[in-house]
């Protein structure tokens, strides 16, 4: 079974399981695809998590790993001292961490994989080359981007532009320059007769070929970044060359009986199973995130959560305290019946939290930024992904994929590819794509534990998920989204572990989240007491928690979350997939 946010990627990761592949053979095509008919929501030169359970390894639970590092180049005294910055710009070369995500994919294909690299890319390599039909909010996308594009990123106006004009929904667009990098990877793993020995050949290639030269040449050209600054990157292909992805223990909690699985603190994972250590400690009945004290719990959680995010994860922390009994309990004891409009961080081996420094939107604004625009993958506002992009800037919101997968031996997968939008740097113009722009979500703060340091990895928002019982892997569950990544995907676990939800009944139960924490998007702003819920939770409860004090904005009845999960029940061997309706594009399928 595959579920996914497109309908394509999921269709070609059912594919590799049709003709024999495993789950992790059917989740790399799928991921390949999602590249090219996805290029909104991530790309290769982006950044990936996942979290899976191979059968191979006794099916315990391991991270994927694919979110590179900083570039050597990346300090706070160069973009501070020498260029003047205050922040990361949320777009352009500059917040580039190394791009990792094909590197990653690459690396589950050669471990763990069954098929050739050649059988697995070839999907992805046909739409890039012959087209596939471009999705209405990507064709939206371009067109906000357009009067961009022609004013200051060229190379993206080549590609993404026909004669000045964007494509319309439904129009076939290619990618050849895409699909000439993959065949050129492939090529590097037939040299190979040995399976496995080909992909490494073929991840060799993608650190120290043509891709990271051309990625070295292109950006020392000064480029329009979301501050409105022309400016070079940093990245070099030292940094390429010398960046690998791998696979890490994860973090686990348990709540009412099953194991949670996530990344550690360089993600945000945590944050999701702080919520629910919190949560375990409330009945089943309270838990219900439909109803006024359920919702309200669940926010004010949220809120406690992200605020210890915010305050202590990064690359290098240790945040195991933050998961103890005595911990929980004290910052459960925090959750008034009325809304907090505070970010209230707790106290990390003695050190209390600091956000002092962090301005609320309205602050940002008054200071003379540009409000709440985000360059990147944003919190998610009403409108969000539809606005105009700024002539100067380019600043744009944007967002995430996700993949899940489980096959007929046991093996799950849950993946989110970000990164590398089409809107998040100009094209690389012989490669048909552009790098990411994870290091907006470091600081340019000392102190900061996700502070800017070179070889340092930024704190990343993608955030999968694994659900094990009694060490048997049940469910894979994602969604994109940012900061709501954990916040949807705790709605989720509370309606199918508490709540005696199906799966698809909880991806289609009325989503909501909180905006009152840190933005992890340029330009790292806040909203107090501000809350987002879909009307279709009613408006007694949305009534219920005003009168709480939360500010709700309403984002409409179909807006929050885009959740995809697979399910496989140990007993029977019973699989199971469940995909968002929102939009009319996320897939679940199999037999």
């Amino acid at each position: 079974m595959v579920s996914s946010t497109h309908w394509i990627a999921s269709a070609t990761a059912q594919g590799m399981l049709e003709r024999g592949g495993n789950a992790f053979d059917a989740a790399v095509a799928g991921a390949f695809v999602l590249h090219v008919v996805e290029p909104h929501l991530n790309g290769p030169g982006g950044d990936m998590t996942g979290v899976f359970a191979a059968v191979a390894d006794d099916s315990r639970p391991r991270v994927l790993m694919g979110q590179g590092p900083a570039p050597a180049g990346a300090s706070i005294r160069t973009y501070r001292d020498e260029l003047g910055l205050d922040r990361v710009p949320g777009s352009g070369a500059l917040a580039a961490a190394v791009p990792t995500a094909v590197d990653a994919w690459l690396m589950l294909l050669q471990d763990y994989g069954t098929l050739r690299l050649e059988e697995v890319l070839a999907p992805a390599i046909r739409y890039a080359r012959d087209g596939h039909p471009v999705l209405p909010r990507v064709a939206a996308q371009i067109a906000s981007m357009r009067e961009f594009f022609l004013a200051h990123w060229p190379s993206s106006a080549e590609l993404w532009l026909t004669d000045g004009a964007a494509p319309q929904a439904g129009d076939l667009i290619t990618n050849p320059r895409y699909a000439d990098v993959l065949q050129d990877l492939v090529d590097a793993a037939n040299a190979v007769e040995d399976r496995a020995a080909g992909i490494a050949a073929a991840r060799d290639r993608w650190r120290t070929g043509p891709v990271a030269e051309a990625i070295d040449a292109f950006v020392r050209t000064p480029h329009r970044h979301a501050d409105g600054g022309d400016y070079a990157g940093v990245i070099t292909r030292e940094d390429i060359a010398g960046t690998a992805a791998a696979y890490e223990e994860p973090t686990v909690a348990t709540f009412r009986g099953a194991e949670i699985a996530k990344t550690g603190p360089w993600g945000q994972g945590p944050v999701l199973l702080i919520a629910l250590r919190i949560l375990d400690g409330f009945d089943d009945a309270d838990l219900d995130p439909s109803t006024e004290r359920g919702a309200h719990l669940v926010l004010e959680t949220m809120k406690l959560a992200l605020a210890d995010r915010d305050a202590f994860f990064g690359a290098d922390a240790d945040v195991s305290a933050l998961l103890t009994d005595e911990y929980v309990a004290s910052r459960r004891a925090l959750i008034a019946e009325t809304a907090s409009a505070k970010l209230r961080p707790g106290t990390l081996h003695g050190r209390p939290g600091d956000l002092s420094h962090v301005q609320t939107r309205e602050e940002y604004a008054q200071a003379g930024g540009t409000g709440d625009a985000s360059a990147g993958e944003p919190t998610v506002r009403v409108g969000a992904g539809e606005e105009k992009a700024d002539p100067e800037t380019g600043e744009v919101s944007g967002d995430t994929c996700h993949i899940d997968v489980v096959d007929r031996w046991g093996n799950l997968i849950s993946a989110t590819p970000s990164g590398g939008w089409l809107q998040s740097s100009p094209t690389i113009p012989e490669l048909g794509f552009c790098l990411g722009t994870r290091l907006q979500m470091m600081w340019l703060e000392e102190s900061s534990p996700s502070a800017l340091r070179p070889g340092a990895r930024p704190r990343t928002t993608l955030s999968a998920t694994l659900v094990l019982r009694d060490g048997e892997p049940v469910i894979a569950v994602g969604t994109p989204g940012g900061d709501q990544q954990d916040q949807w995907q705790l709605l989720f676990l509370l309606r199918v572990l508490a709540g005696g939800y199906t799966p698809q009944q909880a991806i289609e139960a009325p989503m909501l989240h909180t905006t009152s924490m840190v933005d992890s998007f340029w330009p790292r702003t806040w909203a107090p007491g501000e809350s987002v819920v879909e009307d279709r939770i009613g408006d007694e409860v949305i009534a219920g928690l005003e009168a709480r004090g939360h500010r709700i904005v309403r984002a409409g009845d179909w807006a929050l979350g885009r959740l995809s999960a697979v399910t496989r029940d140990p007993s029977t061997g019973l699989l199971g997939a469940a995909a968002n309706p929102r939009g009319e594009q996320g897939y679940a399928v199999g037999r």
